[in-house]
């Protein structure tokens, strides 16, 4: 069983890197995932190979996550939110579904994995690289005030981040197709 959680598990912890022996946080969104994998887990008891494949955010070319990220450079705005000092946990979303097949049929493999790129990166860089790859200026920050008052407590999380790694994918031998987030944007915004 490949059940899906997400990288919200560990909490906020600044600039700690992040893997799979890392204790869950102690937030509303990290004792929510925490209990989510626990009762997933259950299916052990039945027999049952569980992988917990622990989401960062997926950046993909329809939308989501990068084209909320990317729309504000369309317009010649763009630059980092809030502080630009938080972490993004990020995976491209054709090495996630490679990463998720490779889980599946790799027997030995069971327990939680972090689905992101080995390369998360600052916020700042992520406007600065984007920028770079649109050809467009990344200056313009986004104050902390108005991001909360869009996103309400969606913000909160976007202003915090985690910098969380894949130890245990790469450990049993997965590679990333794209392991930085520039190859990554360039393969979903140049095609």
């Amino acid at each position: 069983m490949l059940s899906t959680s997400g990288v919200g598990v560990y909490g906020f912890t600044g600039d700690e890197e992040l893997d799979e022996s890392s204790p869950p946080g102690t937030d509303f969104l990290a004792r929510l995932a925490a209990d989510w994998e626990a009762e997933a887990l259950k299916a052990r008891q039945k027999g049952v190979r569980v992988v917990i494949a622990r989401f960062g955010v997926v950046l993909g070319k329809d939308g989501g996550a990068l084209g909320l990220m990317i729309m504000p450079f369309r317009f010649f705005v763009g630059g980092p939110l809030g502080s630009g000092e938080q972490w993004l946990s990020w995976i491209h979303v054709e090495d996630l579904c490679e990463a998720a097949l490779f889980a599946a049929t790799e027997e030995r493999i069971q327990g939680p994995l972090n689905f992101a790129a080995p390369g998360p990166v600052k916020n700042r860089d992520l406007a600065r690289i984007i920028g770079k790859v649109l050809a467009r200026p990344s200056f313009m920050p986004a104050p902390a005030f108005m991001i909360k008052l869009v996103m309400g407590e969606m913000g909160s999380v976007i202003l915090r981040g985690q910098r969380v790694m894949p130890r245990r994918l790469q450990a049993e031998g997965f590679n990333f197709r794209f392991p930085d987030v520039e190859s990554a944007l360039r393969d979903l915004l140049t095609k």
